[in-house]
C-alpha cells in the first residue's frame, strides 16, 4: 500500500521531476517507509513513488521498482503473488525479492495486458515499457486503489501534460486548480449522490478526472497519446466463464464452495511481513472474517472497534457476545469511543484526507478505529466492505427481493414478506412495490422524475446554480427486473464505490492498510452466480453467510434480526453548540460562492441521523470543507 505519481509530456520541458517530489511529499502519509523517483532517458515520463513497507520490507523492493526493460510504481497489494511466481518461474522468469511488486512486470513480460486477469488483489500501477515507449497505468477489479489524473491540451488529440497521483492533494500541490464540478455538488447537495452513474471518470472537480475501476491507460508519452479502456467487466466475465455457482450443484455443495472461497480470501489477505488485525463491529461481516481468521490459526489477534455506551446502536454487546463464544481465544482489543469534540476537531483533516464529500458521521467513526490502530502499531487491518453489496445486507434489498418474488408466486412472496417483517428486515410494503414489480420501466422513469423535482424545488439552492448545473441525465435510475439487477448496480455503477475511496483515505491517513476479503474477484463472481434464493431467504438477508458461520459464531450474530448501520450517534454530535457554529459558518460559505440561496442564512438548523433522509446540514458541512 503506497502513493504513486507522475508526469508525462511529449516536451520534455514539462517533465520536472522536481514537481513529482512534490507530489510525493503530499502523499507522505500514504508511504512514510521510504521515497523514490525515477525519469526515463529522454525525460518523457517521470514516477514517483512513497512506501508503506508490507511485504518484503528490504530495501530490494523499494519503488520505483525495475525488472528488465520495465518499470513500475504500485499502490496495493498482488494477494496471489506466490502462486503467480511459481507459475510464472515455469515460464522462465526469475525473481530477485519476495515483493509481490515484482510479479507485475514478469506477469506483463509473460501475458501483456492480459495479466491483469491472473491479479487476485487491489491495485493502480503505473508500469513503463522502454522498448515500445508505452506507459500503462490501471485500476482493479471494483475499485479499492485509487487513481486520478489531469490532462492539458493545446491541440485536439495530443496533450501537452499528463498528470497523475493517488489523491488529489498531490495534483493540487503543483497548481493544478480546484475547478469545481457543479452538477455534482448540486446533485450532492440535493440528493447525497457522490458519484455520476453516467460518468464514471466525473470527480468534484471539473479538472481532475477518476479512472474507473476495472480500466485502464495506454499512453504515448512521445506522442501526446492516451487510451482508456475497460478491461474488467463482471457481467461479461460471468457471460463467458461462469463460476461452477452457475452451473447446478447441491445446496449443502455451494454453501461450502462459498465458505471455501471465502476462507481463501481471508487466508491470502493474511499475507504481510507486518503486524495484521482486524476491525470488529458485533455485525455479521466482521465477525465472520474474525471467525475466519480463527480458523487460519492467527495466534495473535488484534480487534479494533468503535462503540457508543448508552447509544441505542451501540454494538458492544454484540461484540462481547462474539468474544464470550471464543472464550479460549485470547483477543488484544481495542475499543475508541468517537466524541462531539472529535469530530468537530479533526472535521478538517478528515475532509483533508477525504477529499470529497461524505455521506455522515459513520465516515468519521471509521477513521477514528484507524487511527487506533495506528496507536497500537498494527499496520494492516481486514475489513467487511462490499459484503452488503454483493449479498442483499440492506433493508432496501428485501424490497426488490419481494417485487422479484412477487412475479413466481403469491405464495411465496406473502411467506417472505411476513418473515422479512417478522425478522425487522422490512419496513413497507405498499401499492408503489406492487406497481414496481410489474412496471419496472416505468419506475425507473418515476424515480428519475421525482428525483428532478425534488432537486428543483429545493429552496435552499441559489436558483441561477440551479439552472447552470442541472443535468437530469445524471438522476437517472436503473430498471430493475430482479434482486440481481440492483446488486449489480450498486457494486459496479454506484454505490459500493464511495464507500471504497472512504476505506482507502481512511486508513491511508493513518499509514494503515485495509484489506477486503469480500472483494475477491473469485467471491464475487461466484456470489453473482448464484440464485436469488442464496442472498435472501426465510426471512433473512445474506443467507449464504450465515448459513456458512452458523456452527462458527454465535445464533445471536449468525441470525441477527435487523439492519444496524455503522453509525455513530450523528444527530447529538450536531446539536453541540460548536457543531451548530460551524453550519452556520458553513451556510455562509456556501451563499458567499452562489451555491446557496439567501433563505438559509435564515433557517434553523436540522440536526440529522446519520442515516435520515435530506441530512442537507450534514452535506452544507461537508461541501463547504472542500472548497
Amino acid at each position: 500500500m503506497c502513493g504513486i505519481a507522475g508526469i508525462v509530456s511529449p516536451f520534455s520541458a514539462l517533465v520536472q521531476p522536481n514537481k513529482v517530489r512534490t507530489m510525493t511529499n503530499a502523499l507522505q502519509h500514504r508511504g512514510p517507509d521510504g521515497e523514490g523517483l525515477w525519469t526515463n532517458e529522454n525525460n518523457s515520463v517521470s514516477l514517483g513513488h512513497r512506501r508503506l513497507a508490507i511485504i518484503d520490507t528490504s530495501d530490494a523492493a523499494a519503488q520505483p521498482f525495475h525488472y528488465l526493460h520495465y518499470t513500475v510504481v504500485f499502490n496495493g497489494e498482488i494477494y496471489n503473488y506466490l502462486e503467480l511466481k511459481d507459475t510464472l518461474q515455469k515460464h522462465g522468469y526469475s525473481f530477485t525479492t519476495q515483493s509481490d511488486t515484482e510479479v507485475i512486470p514478469a506477469a506483463f513480460d509473460c501475458w501483456g495486458k492480459e495479466c491483469l486477469h491472473h491479479f487476485d488483489g487491489m491495485f493502480a500501477f503505473a508500469l513503463y515499457n522502454s522498448r515500445d515507449k508505452e506507459l500503462w497505468i490501471a485500476r482493479d477489479r471494483f475499485g479499492e486503489k485509487p487513481l486520478y489524473y489531469h490532462a492539458s491540451y493545446k491541440q485536439r488529440g495530443q496533450f501537452e501534460q499528463f498528470t497523475f497521483a493517488s489523491e488529489m492533494k498531490a495534483l493540487w500541490a503543483i497548481g493544478i486548480n480546484k475547478e469545481l464540478n457543479g452538477t455534482m455538488m448540486l446533485n450532492y447537495l440535493t440528493l447525497g449522490f457522490t458519484q455520476n452513474p453516467i460518468k464514471p471518470t466525473q470527480t468534484f472537480y471539473s479538472n481532475i478526472l477518476s479512472l474507473p475501476a476495472g480500466h485502464h491507460l495506454s499512453i504515448q508519452p512521445e506522442k501526446g497519446k492516451v487510451q482508456m479502456k475497460r478491461w474488467y467487466n463482471l457481467s461479461k466475465q460471468l457471460s463467458a466463464s461462469p463460476p461452477s455457482g452457475d452451473r447446478g450443484g447441491n445446496e449443502s455443495a455451494l454453501i461450502e464452495q462459498f465458505a471455501d472461497l471465502f476462507n481463501t480470501s481471508v487466508k491470502r489477505r493474511l499475507r504481510s511481513d507486518v503486524s495484521v488485525g482486524t476491525s470488529l463491529s458485533g455485525g455479521l461481516d466482521s465477525s465472520s472474517i474474525v471467525a475466519s481468521l480463527l480458523d487460519n490459526k492467527v495466534t495473535t489477534l488484534h480487534t479494533f472497534s468503535a462503540i457508543f455506551p448508552g447509544f441505542e446502536y451501540d454494538e458492544s454487546k454484540h461484540i462481547k457476545e462474539f468474544q464470550a463464544y471464543y472464550k479460549s481465544t485470547s483477543f488484544d482489543s481495542h475499543f475508541v469511543t468517537p466524541t462531539a469534540n472529535g469530530w468537530i476537531t479533526d472535521f478538517d483533516l478528515l475532509m483533508y484526507h477525504q477529499e470529497e464529500p461524505l455521506q455522515s458521521a459513520s465516515v468519521f467513526t471509521q477513521f477514528a478505529v484507524y487511527k487506533l490502530a495506528k496507536k497500537n502499531g498494527v499496520t494492516v487491518l481486514l475489513d467487511g466492505q462490499g459484503a452488503d453489496e454483493l449479498l442483499g445486507g440492506y433493508k432496501k434489498y428485501t424490497h426488490w427481493f419481494l417485487q422479484q418474488q412477487l412475479h413466481n408466486g403469491y405464495r411465496g412472496f406473502a411467506r417472505e414478506k411476513r418473515l422479512l417483517k417478522e425478522n425487522s428486515f422490512l419496513d413497507k410494503w405498499d401499492i408503489k412495490n406492487y406497481a414496481a414489480a410489474f412496471l419496472p420501466e416505468r419506475t425507473a422513469k418515476q424515480l428519475q422524475h421525482k428525483a428532478i423535482i425534488q432537486q428543483k424545488g429545493n429552496a435552499l439552492i441559489d436558483k441561477d446554480f440551479y439552472k447552470k448545473y442541472h443535468n437530469d441525465d445524471t438522476l437517472q435510475k436503473p430498471v430493475v427486473n430482479s434482486l440481481e439487477d440492483i446488486l449489480y448496480y450498486n457494486t459496479c455503477t454506484f454505490g459500493l464505490q464511495e464507500l471504497l475511496r472512504y476505506a482507502d483515505r481512511n486508513s491511508m491517513a493513518h499509514s494503515r492498510e485495509v484489506r477486503l476479503p469480500f472483494l475477491s474477484h473469485e467471491l464475487v463472481e461466484f456470489i453473482f452466480s448464484l440464485p436469488t434464493s442464496f442472498k435472501i431467504r426465510d426471512g433473512f438477508t445474506k443467507w449464504i453467510l450465515r448459513k456458512s458461520m452458523e456452527t462458527k459464531l454465535p445464533a445471536a450474530i449468525a441470525w441477527r434480526k435487523g439492519k444496524v448501520g455503522y453509525e455513530p450517534p450523528q444527530k447529538q454530535w450536531m446539536q453541540q453548540p460548536a457543531a451548530i457554529e460551524m453550519i452556520h459558518e458553513s451556510r455562509k460559505k456556501l451563499f458567499a460562492k452562489n451555491i446557496l440561496d439567501a433563505k438559509v442564512l435564515e433557517t434553523s438548523v436540522q440536526a440529522k441521523a446519520a442515516h435520515e433522509a435530506n441530512n442537507f446540514d450534514w452535506r452544507f458541512v461537508s461541501a463547504a470543507a472542500i472548497m
